[in-house]
């Protein structure tokens, strides 16, 4: 199917060049009517959106101008294959289930085996609810026809406008650094633990094996350099489903090995209340302190498990049409959280039983490096293929908004948006940027240098879940839904979201504070690149 793309986009700027060569100036008169905005700012030049005629007909079915190429928005046709019920639900799962999986069974155990499911469950139908109010907010006035809003910022700025689109992009985008900072620390957690599982096996357990995570950040970062060329998020779909898999995998071994353990334990370990005051840990002995802030910093670590509204409208542009875009993401919305739930109840809870009070920051890491060794192994190298995609599901919205600014920045400069073909065997032409090959190359070996500068890997977890939870995942989307539905102040329905929506802000804010000190305390005994697991 990709050829098959590749091939169609290439047929039809070869025709758009012969006429323009053949029609000389008359045809450039009418260049102006064609659309030159894509999500990567390629030079394809689109056919013009007709205007929509008002009649009956037209009414009844919407998709009757809709041209066999090309959308109602004059873009290229969004596909069978990349923009369906499995690959936006593929998308969705890679997003949520990552990295903040495996700090689950730590938070839980901070808060007990009655807070900890119960927020747990609170937080997913929080997200199930905003993500539909947020996937209405697509389309702009009907939504079936109205204009699409391609991002996030697109979707503020056409329901609420003013400062509030600059407040979204500077939380959305930082949000969205901060969790590529995270990916890669987490990535090069599992990396080390297969190395120094294979390290404890060849000693038989003698030497310690202690490393440096530089070396497996770095890693990382040059197979995200490579990976952060695919130009269009559209274009990441197949790396999305082998990324879902992978949650799977690792998600379901660390399942298999928590009831492993309970087993072997012969009992479920843990209390109603979470960890105790007095308990001897890695860090030291846990006051009353550690423990409040240790509870709020479990907030923003299940927070930061749900993290997917961000991305929300980036994965909804995907979807083809029809049936309605909003409803593919409902059902695909729906079916994923609950899966992402299920899974997370289970490892988060069978891994606090396996451990209790001394659950580990990184549930995988945490079982040591005992048989089956194997199985671990698995599981950690299925982290780090999911991260990968995970990666660029992620940031592949913010390099199209960094490239998309350019181009209007930069319009007639070759070095923003001039395109050159390179033929790649068994895979067709690629499109190659030079802006694009720099940019994403200079962002990528960024957050791997802040990575090696602050690898906190459950502290980061609890900050980027409190910075992005209220007002990405919660004020935006309820603010936006009440502007599209001209929802009345006083009413019943704004009363209730405005109690959800002040609930959800004290929450962020006592997880943050709850984060900030844990990183407080780590840098106290910390020393930039030097830090050794």
């Amino acid at each position: 199917m990709p050829h098959l793309r590749v091939l169609l986009i290439v047929v039809i700027r070869v025709i758009i060049d012969y006429f323009m060569r053949k029609l000389g100036p008359a045809f450039h008169s009418r260049r102006d009517l064609y659309v030159e905005e894509r999500h990567d700012v390629r030079h394809y030049l689109q056919v013009e959106v007709q205007p929509k005629a008002h009649i009956e007909t037209e009414a009844t079915n919407p998709q009757a101008n809709y041209s066999n190429c090309f959308d109602d928005d004059g873009r290229l046709k969004r596909t069978v294959v990349a923009g369906n019920f499995w690959t936006t639900s593929s998308h969705i799962i890679t997003a949520v289930i990552g990295s903040g999986v495996l700090s689950l069974a730590w938070a839980i155990a901070q808060l007990g085996w009655v807070a900890g499911p119960t927020v747990l469950i609170l937080f997913a139908l929080v997200n199930l609810y905003t993500a539909n109010l947020l996937s209405q907010c697509y389309r702009s006035g009907d939504p079936v026809t109205g204009q699409r809003n391609y991002t996030y910022m697109d979707a503020v700025k056409a329901n609420l406008g003013g400062k509030k689109v600059i407040f979204c992009g500077l939380i959305q985008y930082l949000n969205l650094f901060g969790v590529a900072i995270g990916y890669t620390i987490a990535a090069s957690v599992s990396m080390m633990a297969i190395k120094r599982s294979n390290c404890f096996q060849k000693s038989g357990g003698k030497d310690p094996c202690h490393m440096s995570s530089n070396g497996y950040m770095i890693t990382f970062g040059i197979i995200e350099v490579l990976f952060s060329q695919i130009p269009d998020f559209d274009q990441v779909w197949w790396l999305s489903i082998v990324a879902a898999i992978m949650s799977f995998t690792y998600s379901t071994a660390g399942l298999g090995l928590g009831i492993g353990k309970v087993a072997g334990n012969g009992s479920f370990k843990g209390s109603l209340t979470g960890i105790s005051i007095g308990t001897l840990t890695s860090a030291g002995t846990v006051t009353g302190t550690q423990k409040l802030w240790r509870s709020l910093q479990a907030l923003g670590a299940i927070a930061f498990a749900y993290s997917f509204s961000i991305i929300l409208l980036e994965i909804q542009d995907t979807i083809r049409s029809p049936p309605a875009e909003y409803k593919t993401m409902k059902k695909a919305t729906l079916f994923s959280i609950i899966v992402t739930t299920t899974f997370y109840l289970l490892c988060g809870c069978m891994g606090y039983a396996a451990f209790g009070d001394l659950a580990p920051n990184n549930l995988l890491t945490g079982f040591g490096f005992y048989n089956p060794y194997w199985l671990i192994d698995i599981a950690n190298a299925a982290i780090v293929v999911h991260l990968v995609g995970a990666y660029q599901v992620f940031c592949q919205p913010l390099f199209a908004f960094v490239e998309k600014w350019s181009a209007k920045k930069w319009p007639k400069s070759d070095l923003v948006t001039a395109e050159y073909e390179i033929p790649i065997p068994f895979w067709g032409v690629y499109q190659l940027n030079l802006f694009r090959l720099v940019w994403r190359t200079i962002f990528v070996v960024l957050t791997t240098l802040i990575s090696m500068l602050l690898p906190f890997f459950n502290d980061v977890v609890g900050i980027l879940g409190a910075m992005g939870f209220w007002p990405l995942t919660v004020y935006f989307p309820i603010e936006m839904y009440k502007a599209q539905k001209k929802i009345g102040r006083g009413t019943t329905r704004w009363l209730g979201l405005q109690i959800l929506n002040v609930s959800c802000f004290f929450i962020t804010l006592v997880a943050a504070i709850g984060s900030v000190a844990g990183v407080v305390l780590d840098l106290k005994t910390y020393k930039p690149f030097k830090t050794r697991y």
